[in-house]
């Protein structure tokens, strides 16, 4: 009983300890993951508690079930209009590009460590792949608001390129046990079923999960319980037969999370809280299987590996994968930095360990290594990454909170709350006046907040720096909200600055915009010939013409030296909403 609770109080301690390190990881810039990990390896055999863990059968049969839990997750919270902008691309990097990464990769490992090339393959394909855990929490949750084409390219890359990582990792393991055994098309074959399965499975059961939820009435924290219990079971089930579960799961979650009823609501509430826990679970598990001083040993071919991955291998992959659909070469070269590695990489170098391979350890280690300095390179940087390569947008129009509450089975309401900011346009006007501006029927006032206690509202009411104001919305005004109440100067300087002083309707021709008709008029007969039909067309037209590939908002397109066209809003159809006309001081540089 004593080492049971003894067992009990460790494991506790470390959760606790892993969940208070967070806290710091906002203010280190440091990425939570890693503040995981330390813990774990803290409470290693090298470490404060000294605790022995060695069970490799034991901590994959954690990662896997983490892993499960964390891509439900994901894929409950990847919106369908994501699609739109990230699938295609996301899809070429999960296959071509992971093979891509995996043959450069293999071919330096194989010479850096002067191993045979099935053994520099299978440390290749360990580490070629993006991970999930490592996206979802970092692009999510780091303050970083990037433009959708990239963040959804990333998600979904990090989502379903686990199938193929997994299929590689197995087939090399089997081919440096028993090379005679293994052929191209069983390969082939293989890969063909782990895809057709998982994604058939994880359609089927997504479907089936969606319209079962709104027919069951249970406790509210039920419904996540029942989801996770389902996913985990279709996850399990199709690895039985012979798909891949990771796809399976993924792909359920996008379904489940997309067909929105009142139950989605709950399951989306406890599920948060699964993910977290999994990801916690996860990496201080593999921060205690690990020993540092071995890491350390062959620490010099993991920063070799790691540069070369990332420096090399991840952009040539990137690259030769995005260049078809368009991609901005800013949005490549941000894509290709952002390849982030974490929990998979690791979980996949356990299974040589339990498989037997020659030297499996040494391919454990350099792969943790490789993950350590992922996190710590790229992690760490994405902020500043995403301001050098352009593709970060400002985030002006995120309420401070977001609650959705359900009236009934397929109705809700939502709830935002926006707090007055200093110099905002808000301050000293009536809360309702705010709201009955923007639509009169579909924004009313739900509460004021000031220092801390609900006020109540009157006639007179003014809205004062600090307050915190609640609206029930039952359309898509957050955005126009949020500029009255976060409209302060240093604000409104930093989106003029991106988005341009002047805002443009769609619709509006180009050549009725004022700016260009003294353009115009100065051209020549010959250049007025050549660009007649550009100044017919809307705004909108222009733009999707010169793009060539679905907008997203912080898209630029130039009119000519001196004018800029930004998109500021666009909807779920992908349909412009809000164009910014922006002056350029110097000629634009295409």
């Amino acid at each position: 009983m004593d080492t049971l609770n003894i067992l009990y109080l460790v494991g506790a301690v470390l959760i606790f300890a892993s969940i208070m390190a967070s806290t710091l990881s906002a203010r280190l810039g440091v990425p939570l993951l890693l503040l995981f990990l330390v813990v774990g390896m803290l409470a290693g055999e090298e470490g404060i508690l000294g605790i022995e863990f060695s069970q490799y059968e034991i901590a994959n049969f954690v990662g896997q079930a983490a892993l499960a839990c964390i891509l439900l997750d994901g894929g409950l919270r990847t919106s369908v209009k994501s699609f739109r902008v990230g699938l295609k691309p996301a899809i070429t990097l999960a296959t071509w590009g992971v093979i891509a990464t995996v043959m450069i990769l293999g071919v330096f490992t194989t010479w850096l460590l002067d191993v045979d090339w099935r053994f520099g393959l299978l440390l290749a394909a360990i580490v070629g792949s993006t991970d999930a855990a490592a996206v979802f929490s970092l692009l999510r949750n780091g303050g970083v608001k990037l433009n959708d084409r990239v963040q959804a390219t990333l998600e979904l890359e990090s989502g379903a390129n686990d199938p193929l990582a997994i299929l590689l990792v197995t087939g090399l393991i089997a081919l440096n046990v028993d090379p005679a055994g293994q052929t191209a098309l069983g390969f082939l074959g293989l890969l063909l079923q782990q895809l057709s399965f998982g994604l058939g499975m994880g359609l089927f059961f997504g479907y089936f999960l969606s319209r079962l939820l709104p027919k069951i009435h249970l406790a509210e924290g039920m419904y996540a319980i029942l989801i996770l219990s389902a996913g985990l079971a279709v996850f399990a089930a199709t690895n039985l037969l012979g798909g891949s579960g990771f796809l399976a799961v993924f792909v359920a979650g996008i379904l489940i999370g997309n067909h929105k009823v009142r139950s989605t609501e709950h399951v989306m509430r406890v599920m948060d809280s699964f993910a977290w826990l999994s990801q916690a679970v996860l990496f201080v598990v593999l921060g205690l299987l690990v020993t540092p001083s071995n890491v350390l040993d062959v620490w010099p071919y993991s920063v070799a590996i790691a540069a070369f991955m990332i420096l090399v291998a991840r952009p040539i992959a990137v690259y030769t994968s995005v260049l078809p659909f368009k991609f901005k070469s800013r949005e490549i070269g941000f894509i290709s930095w952002v390849g982030l590695r974490g929990a998979v990489p690791i979980t996949l170098a356990m299974l040589p360990v339990i498989a037997g391979v020659d030297n499996a350890f040494m391919l454990f280690d350099i792969a943790f290594g490789v993950v350590v300095l992922s996190l710590v390179l790229q992690g760490t940087t994405i902020p500043f990454m995403a301001n050098l390569f352009k593709v970060r947008i400002p985030n002006n129009k995120d309420p401070k909170e977001e609650h959705e509450v359900w009236v009934s089975d397929r109705a809700s309401i939502t709830l935002y709350e926006f707090e007055v900011k200093l110099g905002a346009f808000a301050i000293g006007r009536h809360p309702r006046d705010i709201s009955t501006r923007i639509s009169p029927e579909g924004i009313h006032v739900f509460a004021l907040v000031r220092g801390q206690q609900i006020l109540a509202i009157n006639e007179d009411t003014k809205l004062k720096f600090g307050d915190s104001v609640w609206y029930a919305m039952s359309g898509d005004y957050a955005g126009q909200i949020a500029d009255v109440f976060n409209d302060t100067t240093l604000d409104r300087r930093a989106i003029d600055d991106f988005y341009g002083d002047w805002k443009l309707s769609p619709s509006v021709k180009l050549k009725d915009v004022p700016f260009f008709s003294d353009r115009m008029k100065s051209e020549s007969l010959e250049d007025s010939l050549n660009t007649k039909n550009m100044w017919e067309q809307t705004v909108a037209e222009y733009i999707k013409d010169s793009l060539k590939m679905a907008p997203v908002a912080g898209d630029t397109v130039a009119i000519n030296e001196e004018w800029l066209l930004v998109i500021k809003e666009v909807d779920d159809q992908g349909r412009l909403r809000t164009i910014g006309l922006k002056q350029l001081e110097a000629p634009a540089v295409a």
